[in-house]
């Protein structure tokens, strides 16, 4: 069984499902094995272990391993972290009100 440490692809445990669609393209049939045998035996997600299954089949029935289209951008593998902090200054902050009154004596059934 295959270590973290041993796989073709880094950060793999990492990789969104698009990403990892993209980057499988390139390997051969022994390192897609050797991935669906790791994610078989730990996190065992459903669609990754489809698309692995699916590229394995495709390999099998005559394809070869590719990098991708040529001059096709790969997609980001991580989303960008969010930009600055919050645009809530103490100037733009909204006024405290206070806490809302437990009943009100024109109300029936309520106290003050």
């Amino acid at each position: 069984m295959s270590t973290h440490d041993e796989l073709p692809l880094a950060d793999y445990d990492h990789l969104p499902l698009s990403a990892l669609q993209h980057r499988i393209r390139g390997l051969g049939a022994e390192q897609l094995g050797q991935l669906l045998e790791y994610e078989r035996s730990h996190a065992d997600r459903l669609p990754v272990v489809e698309v692995l299954t699916a590229r394995l089949r495709q390999l099998e029935s005559g394809a070869t391993p590719s990098p991708g289209e040529p001059g096709a951008e790969p997609l980001p593998e991580r989303p960008s972290p969010p930009r600055g902090g919050s645009p809530v200054t103490p100037q733009t902050a909204a006024e405290p009100s206070p806490p809302p009154r437990h009943g009100h004596p024109d109300h029936p059934g309520q106290t003050e």
